[in-house]
Parts: C-alpha cells; structure tokens; sequence
C-alpha cells in the first residue's frame, strides 16, 4: 500500500469519530486539483541581502519577473538558508515569521517584513504526495532572507500563499535532482517552484567593487549556462569534476542545489531563458534560470 493511501485511511478512520476534521482535511485537498495551466519554474541568484534594500538591476528584475510571470496561487521555495541535514522538511505555518538570518547588516533589513500567508493545505500535500523521502511538516521555521529578499520585489502585495521545502545537506546533487522530478505535481495545480542559491558562491573571497570579477567565477558561470543550455545535466551533478572554476566557485554546495531542484522540475516540453544575469562582489553569479512551458 502507498503511504499516501496508507495515512489517508488512517485519517478516515480517525474522521469516523472526527468528522469536522475529517470535513475540514476533504476541503483542504479538493482546494489543490489540477489547474488547465502548466507554471514555469525559476531559479534565482538571490546575492546578498543588501540588494534587497532598494532599486537595483537585480531587483528590478525580480519585480519585471513577478509582474511578467502568471500569477501563481501559491509559491514553493527552495532556499539555500533552509539546510536540514539527514530529513526534508516543508513548512505549515498558517503565518510564517520573516527570519533575518544575518548580522552585521543595514539596520533597515531588520525592519523589513514579508508577511505572506503560509499554506498548511499544501504542505500537507507535498508531505502525503512524496514517498521518498518522508517529507515531514514543521511550523517553526518561516522565510528566511533566500525566500523574502526576492518575492519582497516579485510580489510585494505578499498576498500569495508561501511555503518553504527544505534542503537535506547529508544528499548529493543527484539526489536533490530526482527530489526535483518528483515535485513536478506541484507546477499543474498553480504553484510557482522558486528555486534561490547561486552558481557561483564564494564568500572567502568577496571584491567590493562591482566591476571586479574573478576570472574563475565568469568562467564557471558561463560553463553552467553552457550545460544548462545542451541538457547535459549530468555534468552538472558531478560538477566537482569539471575543474578548478567549479572548485572555487562552489567550495559548499548549499547555494549550488537549488540549481538541481529547478533541472529536475523541467520537463521535455519546457524552454530555459536567462532573465537576470551579472555578477556580484566578484565571486557571486547573480544568474538567474526561468523554465516555462513551450
């Protein structure tokens, strides 16, 4: 028996003797059929959270994005600052918490507020619909800087539901990947997938003036596009062999893997564009990759 089956006639049973609850569980999945419209899937360069703060090429973008894209009626976020080593989480907050999770910054950051609703229906979805893995749901965590310094400036109303997914730190690319493929569902009920890292993350060796750029850095930047556009995701997943740019561009890979999510989510029938691209304190890809369907 599936465990989806499984947990839903678990749930029946208890309903027997619940049926309020039983009630409120059939609205909150018929809330989530499929819709006639295929989403597209982004992965954005989120850089740091200063770009947050005001108008830039970065975050005129972000808001082009949010009013060029259909309107999602809800978004999943993949986010590099989300790391749950050894389990996937998703978030079932009704009203998630603006996390600043950074110091040392502008104080105006830590004024700033993103209270879009959450959305515990469509956490539980995810939980139920993916087998492998498990996929529990928590209500502690909220938007941490990777989610809320873009969709501040892509849907600044925050009147969208969000949720975030999180990221097993203890699993390889590949893995992330498939986990990617299987989440697929989510983009036929009206759900916008973004995916927020960075190909190239160095922090070890951060330039403050814009106009410089490690060689290294272009170099693998302009490597992945290159992948990305001949499909030859493989490469990417065993990126740790394609040289020195990709050691020193990727020195962790918690940016790196939301890039994995977002492959995994396109499908043969989607095209990839490159709506924002640049590079930011010299070691940081600002790229960002959007899949739409053809």
């Amino acid at each position: 028996m599936k465990r989806r089956t499984f947990i839903q006639q678990g749930l029946l049973a208890v309903g027997a003797l619940h049926t309020m609850n039983l009630r409120t569980f059939a609205n909150e999945f018929t809330n989530w059929e499929d819709s006639d419209q295929v989403m597209p899937v982004l992965f954005v360069g989120h850089g740091a959270p200063m770009y947050a703060l005001g108008d830039n090429k970065y975050t005129l973008a972000w808001r082009k994005l949010g009013e060029e894209l259909p309107k999602p009626r809800a978004i999943v976020s993949i986010s590099a600052h989300w790391l749950t080593p050894g389990r996937t989480q998703v978030t079932a907050a009704p009203k998630p918490r603006t996390i600043h999770d950074f110091g040392g910054m502008d104080s105006r950051l830590y004024e700033m507020q993103y209270p879009a609703p959450g959305s515990p229906e469509l956490a539980n979805e995810i939980a139920l619909t993916i087998e492998h893995p498990q996929i529990a749901t928590e209500t502690d965590w909220g938007f941490d800087h990777g989610t809320w310094c873009v969709l501040y400036h892509m849907y600044p109303k925050a009147d969208i539901p969000v949720i975030q997914l999180s990221i097993d730190y203890k699993q390889h690319a590949a893995w992330h990947m498939e986990l990617g493929k299987e989440l697929q569902f989510l983009r036929k009920k009206g759900v916008l997938v973004v995916c927020s890292g960075n190909i190239v993350h160095n922090l070890r060796v951060l330039k403050f003036q814009e106009s410089a750029v490690y060689d290294w850095a272009a170099e693998f930047d302009a490597q992945a596009k290159e992948l990305i556009d001949k499909g030859n995701y493989g490469s990417l997943i065993n990126y740790q062999s394609l040289g020195r740019a990709a050691e020193l561009s990727i020195p962790t890979p918690d940016h790196y893997f939301p890039l994995m999510y977002a492959l995994g989510l396109k499908t043969a029938k989607d095209t990839i564009t490159y709506p924002v691209e640049g590079m930011a304190y010299g070691s940081t890809s600002m790229r960002s990759v959007l899949i739409t369907p053809s």
